[in-house]
């Protein structure tokens, strides 16, 4: 059984990493200077095995740090979730396994813990001291800000400070651990983004295209899970019945052509069109029924509040 402490430093180690293990000596000199007990996990997503031999000989004298190897290649929620499972700090901290903020940082977000239940980084760069951030990641969390309502600009830092509670409430699955701070937010925890120092050697490689429309489909599903997941229908419900109006409007003017104007309805495609947006509709509509009956037969067991504080 894992070693019961204050704080748990949790490392998802996957494509991008510290091929050398330099930056775990320096997460352990910045955690033991926040006088706390604690300790820190790696887990290696994949084989990694130079990294590992490193951490190995690192981990033979310093006991604070463990090392968790999964089978394969799960990705980064999974291995933070294996940590979550295998760690017992009420306080958690993930960190980035490649040097992106320095690690001097830590105190900041853990030091805020006494008034916030998340504290994630925002990065600023030690040079100019602006936000290191382009366009497109610009674009990207005002889209986030405008469809969520909750203004952040920086969720792809990895350094970030949660408290257990946080994490035992908000599942982890495919790369919703970037928003945990939007989820949190939801829930009603308490969520501060801090400035922190960027690393000099930061990573700042380029993405593809189908990295960025992976993170607009995240987005829809933020979109759901933060507006639509009590209320299905306002959402099918909103687009079915428009689909519905339109199909129901054209297929109107079509039969009125057809009764008082004796215009032909064969070989019209606006008539395959009407009843396709028709039929679509009623399908959109039942869909967020459905989900409707579904939410109302499992209400007792869900909940979307957090308790702050109970007196007598």
């Amino acid at each position: 059984m894992a070693q019961v402490v204050e704080l748990s430093a949790i490392v998802p180690v996957c494509d991008l990493k510290d091929e050398e293990g330099e930056l775990a000596l320096e997460y352990l000199d910045a955690l033991r200077a926040l006088g706390k007990s604690f300790e820190l996990v790696f887990v290696l997503d994949g084989e990694h095995q130079k990294l590992r031999a490193h951490l190995e000989r690192h981990a033979a004298s310093e006991p604070e740090i463990r090392i968790i190897q999964l089978t394969r290649s799960f990705g980064e929620a999974t291995a933070l979730t294996a940590g979550l499972e295998h760690t017992t700090g009420d306080i958690v901290l993930t960190l980035p396994a490649y040097d992106q903020v320095e690690s001097g940082e830590i105190r900041r977000l853990v030091d805020s813990m006494d008034k916030f239940d998340v504290a994630v980084g925002r990065r600023r760069r030690k040079d100019t001291g602006r936000y290191s951030g382009g366009i497109r990641r610009q674009l990207f969390h005002g889209l986030v800000g405008y469809v969520t309502g909750h203004r952040f600009r920086d969720l792809g830092c990895g350094m970030r400070a949660l408290r257990r509670s946080v994490t035992d409430e908000i599942p982890l699955y495919g790369d919703l651990y970037r928003f945990i701070a939007l989820l949190a937010a939801r829930r009603g925890f308490r969520v501060v983004e801090l400035d922190v120092t960027e690393s000099s050697v930061s990573h700042h490689g380029g993405k593809s295209a189908r990295v960025y429309l992976a993170r607009l489909l995240d987005i829809l599903s933020i979109v759901f899970l933060v507006r639509f997941t009590k209320k299905p229908l306002r959402f099918f419900g909103m687009v079915g019945g428009i689909l519905f109006a339109v199909g129901s409007l054209l297929v109107s003017y079509l039969v009125v052509q057809r009764l008082f104007f004796n215009v032909a309805l064969a070989d019209r495609p606006a008539l395959l069109l009407s009843s396709l947006l028709v039929v679509l509709g009623l399908q959109l509509f039942a869909l967020g029924l459905l989900g409707e009956l579904i939410i109302f037969t499992h209400a007792r067991d869900m909940k979307e509040y957090t308790i702050d504080k109970i007196v007598n």
